[in-house]
């Protein structure tokens, strides 16, 4: 006989699990207790929603289910903003909540909460077990429904009495899923497609990569001579140095790109959903039939013609799909490709010149050159555009950032992403309002020594909301202002290093003995709120505004 606390643990070690994330709480005791003697690391961060995102971001490095634990009620609530990343990211995730006594449910008991009916919209499944002799099921289950079709989160709730009761259960297996793959009939009819195509462009997305797919992708662009574009913040699937590297259809993305893409004769959308910011607001291709003709692969068949009516719609994930079409014959060359990515150089090479002493573009100039292999996590903000269009992320796990557009994503992230590859380097680029929303698990990094450099770019704005503030009410600023703390500081009062950097020149000095002290760092950058983004500034905002409320 085991508790139902022992047997979802030996559950989770028969799938491999090796780390868990989780802020503990009284109805999941038994879980805790289980968790002592078992071979899986337990990461206590500070806020439920942290630890969730630290499960999305394992999710994302691993493919297979990120694990978080939280307790009922405000646990699972706080959770929610980890599980929505999951859900919008297509991650795959479990979220366990510690539950009420099962005698207690309906009662409106202390911290009760449905969970059904608070996360079936932002989950694939959500369960409750209430017997301990049926979480092996249970779990087989949840981590099918995670990794399948299009992944994504999962949510159980374990009543707490139900994890002390005693049982007879033994592990199920290691959960493999199916991966869809295309008919012989869907690749000789994409093949005649793609060998009348003139301007073609292969558009990659989505999850279900590894790195075997993402090197077929690169095979199968340099046979056909494609331009490869990526899809918002999944830069990490195609070389940014490649010679077929086109760039990555974001917020605010190279004009010569979108008009690529608007003008080709066949979009292949590998992967990915092309949802509101790849589409550039469902603007970039008419709706539901496209102008450009359009292959969608996706693992998720309901994806398919859900926005878009393609001219092909193959179910199948992304390696599948590529093994499937490796054999086709190649087309001429006709320098599409090259032409494309000197079209992203010219776009992503030399920053612009902004205002104040400490100007990004030099920063991260700096850091590209510095630091070209690490790993690069963010939350949301203006400050990112300096990452997405000037970095060059070179491999599949490269960069962890929330395609959900959440704020406070980078610095958990940064956790799972150091907890995971402790040998590589990782840089989390923070805002100062993105920062402060999880800025609390900076005392995880250094509770477990995992010597992570946040910069936290200071502007002293929730700088997003500012600039589309200015955009549509000039000059009346309203709740975007913040007075904030000195960081460096925050950064020593945990036993980590700070560094505080008002001009640019300082920076190169000051990140270097971030790096040399070997513990978690943060480099405090205080930048001009009127340097809003690359492309304009506040004053800038302010005039075209003006001008526009004259005219009308």
């Amino acid at each position: 006989m085991r508790t139902g606390g022992e047997i979802l643990i030996d559950c989770l070690e028969a799938q491999g699990v090796d780390r868990v994330f989780c802020v503990p709480g009284e109805s999941y005791l038994a879980v805790l207790d289980a968790l002592h003697d078992a071979r899986i690391d337990v990461v206590n961060a500070r806020h439920e929603g942290g630890a969730a995102m630290m499960a999305e971001a394992d999710g994302k490095m691993t493919g297979r289910p990120g694990i978080a634990f939280v307790t009922r009620g405000p646990g699972a609530t706080n959770a929610a903003s980890g599980v929505h990343v999951a859900k919008q990211d297509s991650t795959p995730m479990i979220l366990f909540v510690g539950q009420i006594g099962r005698r207690m449910k309906g009662r409106e008991a202390f911290q009760e909460v449905d969970y059904r009916q608070t996360f079936r919209d932002l989950a694939k499944w959500v369960e409750e077990i209430d017997h301990a002799d049926r979480i092996p099921e249970v779990l087989s289950h949840a981590f099918h429904v995670a990794m399948s079709g299009r992944p994504g989160p999962v949510v159980i709730a374990l009543p707490e009495d139900m994890l002390k009761d005693g049982a007879e259960a033994r592990p199920g297996p290691r959960v493999t899923v199916a991966a869809p793959a295309p008919s012989a009939a869907d690749v000789a009819r994409f093949g005649a497609m793609l060998a009348a195509a003139e301007r073609p462009v292969l558009l990659l997305g989505g999850s279900r990569w590894d790195a075997e797919a993402v090197e077929a992708a690169r095979a199968f662009a340099e046979t056909h001579d494609l331009p490869v574009a990526v899809t918002f913040r999944r830069q990490g699937l195609f070389d940014h140095d490649h010679q077929n590297y086109a760039g990555d259809l974001g917020i605010g993305p190279n004009p010569k790109l979108k008009a690529r893409v608007a003008g080709s004769d066949l979009l292949i959308l590998l992967g990915g959903r092309l949802s509101e910011m790849p589409s550039q607001g469902f603007s970039l291709l008419t709706t539901p039939a496209p102008q450009v003709p359009l292959v969608h692969v996706h693992p998720g068949a309901e994806e398919i013609g859900r926005i878009y009516a393609p001219a092909l719609g193959i179910n199948a994930t992304p390696g599948a799909f590529l093994e499937a079409v490796a054999g086709l014959p190649a087309r001429a060359g006709t320098g599409a490709a090259a032409e494309a990515h000197g079209e992203y150089l010219g776009w992503s090479g030399q920053p612009p010149a902004t205002p104040g002493a400490a100007e990004m573009g030099p920063i991260v100039s700096h850091l590209r050159a510095v630091a070209p292999e690490a790993v690069v996590t963010n939350g949301a903000g203006n400050y990112a555009t300096w990452v997405h269009r000037f970095w060059r992320f070179r491999d599949l796990h490269a960069q962890l950032a929330p395609t959900s557009g959440s704020m406070g994503y980078g610095l958990p992230a940064a956790v799972a992403a150091k907890a995971r590859n402790k040998g590589r380097e990782v840089i989390c680029f923070a805002g100062d309002g993105c920062f402060q929303m999880t800025g609390q698990e900076f005392g995880t990094l250094a509770q477990y020594g995992l010597n992570v450099i946040v910069l936290v770019v200071d502007n002293a704005a929730y700088g997003t909301i500012r600039m589309h503030q200015e955009r549509d009410y000039p000059g009346r600023v309203s709740a975007t202002r913040l007075v904030n703390p000195d960081f460096a500081a925050l950064a020593r009062a945990h036993g980590g290093h700070g560094e505080r950097v008002e001009k640019t020149e300082d920076f190169p000095e000051a990140f270097a003995r971030a790096r040399a002290s070997g513990k978690p760092a943060i480099v405090h950058i205080l930048t001009d709120v009127e340097a809003i983004s690359p492309t304009t500034t506040i004053s800038a905002l302010r005039s075209r505004a003006g001008q526009a409320g004259k005219t009308a």
